[in-house]
């Protein structure tokens, strides 16, 4: 079977991108997933994604890490397929569609390359130590850290999300450093096992573990740098509440094929 495919990456972070509204892809297979996401012997990826239809929303996003296995949310994921529904027709500028964990809306610019996704709500941020645990639809774990751009990600990423504490689950690792009115951050992510480009509920989660760390309230917008580009979170905090977070930046076709399967 010929498969049809859409490479799309925001920020950095790359994904490949199903249409299979028609139900015609049976993507219970890690192994081929995993295959297909590979980088030397397949298309490459951070993961994969169907867009299928869902009673009630405008689509649904089925996402697979480059492991094959199923994920959690995927930010930067969930940007692009906005953009790839837009470029299907399935949505025009605005949109509701069902996640792995819940419904989301976005708005996409009217040239299709700049998404604004909005993300859930949280209401608890734990502390390891030093560092800031949450859950923006992803577990992440949060360390300041100083001289980042030479910083061993993949070593370090990797000790802490496998450490006796979350390395049953694993947990996606960031390092965060202040840059002018924003961050510099690295991701080390759980299911790629490895840094990515960029990372959305990561950098989600930097932005409300920062905003709590310097005690920020009221509608807070903070810009971050990774390395694959620049990403805005903007959010509502009052008290231990955040809501109204949304998750801003590009997300770009970047070539269409097929592949045999």
């Amino acid at each position: 079977m010929e498969l049809h495919f859409y490479k799309y990456q925001g920020a950095g972070n790359d994904f490949i991108l199903v249409d299979n509204r028609e139900n015609k892809v049976d993507h219970h297979n890690p192994a081929l997933i995993a295959r297909i996401c590979d980088r030397r012997f397949g298309v490459g990826g951070d993961g994969m994604m169907f867009l299928e239809n869902e009673p009630g929303y405008d689509f649904r996003m089925v996402y697979y890490n480059s492991d094959g296995q199923p994920s959690s949310m995927c930010g930067n994921g969930g940007r692009c397929i906005v953009a790839f529904a837009k470029f299907l027709g399935v949505i025009k500028d605005e949109t509701n569609f069902l996640a792995v964990d819940g419904p989301h809306y976005a708005k996409v610019s009217a040239e299709g390359d700049w998404v604004s996704l909005q993300m859930i709500d949280l209401e608890t941020i734990d502390r390891d130590g030093e560092a800031y645990v949450l859950n923006t639809g992803s577990p992440h774990y949060v360390q300041l850290t100083s001289d980042l751009a030479s910083k061993d990600v993949y070593h370090e990423g990797k000790a802490i999300r496998n450490n006796e504490t979350y390395g049953a689950k694993g947990i996606n690792v960031n390092f965060v450093e202040p840059e002018g009115d924003g961050y510099f951050v690295r991701t080390f992510e759980r299911g790629v096992e490895d840094e990515t480009f960029a990372c959305g509920t990561g950098v989600t989660a930097v932005a409300l573990a920062m905003a709590t760390r310097n005690d920020q309230s009221g509608t807070v917008s903070t810009p971050i740098r990774v390395l694959g580009g620049n990403l805005n979170i903007r959010f509502s905090r009052q008290g231990n509440h955040f809501t109204n977070i949304f998750l801003e930046g590009p997300a770009k076709l970047v070539f269409e094929g097929q592949i045999s399967i």
